[in-house]
């Protein structure tokens, strides 16, 4: 098992999740957080951190169609060891359904 960021934190990017990681697992992209499958350990301290819950289990049904996405871009994005700034809308976002679709974006992010 591993754990896996889901589209709840496209626009979100609250990034609380980073502080906690003891493997620094996650990866930055424009708009979203990933987390290295191979790389987890699979404690699961980030996952009550995200205030989107954006983070589960691959286990659960919704994670499983992110694993790969995870997996994909967390070897391009650039690796994320300290919280960075969210959003400025970032809470307008938190809750909006199917922001895969018409808002990820695939470019990878800077830190801060």
């Amino acid at each position: 098992m591993t754990y896996v960021v889901t589209e709840n934190c496209i626009r979100c990017k609250f990034m609380d999740c980073v502080e906690v990681c003891p493997v620094d697992c996650f990866y930055e992209g424009e708009n979203m957080l990933v987390i290295h499958p191979d790389e987890c350990i699979d404690c699961g301290v980030c996952e009550p951190e995200c205030p989107a819950e954006a983070i589960l289990p691959d286990t659960e049904e919704v994670a499983e169609k992110f694993l790969e996405l995870n997996r994909e871009y967390s070897e391009v994005w650039p690796n994320i060891t300290q919280k960075g700034d969210q959003p400025a809308d970032a809470e307008e976002w938190q809750d909006k359904p199917n922001k895969y679709e018409t808002e990820f974006s695939p470019k990878p992010g800077g830190q801060g």
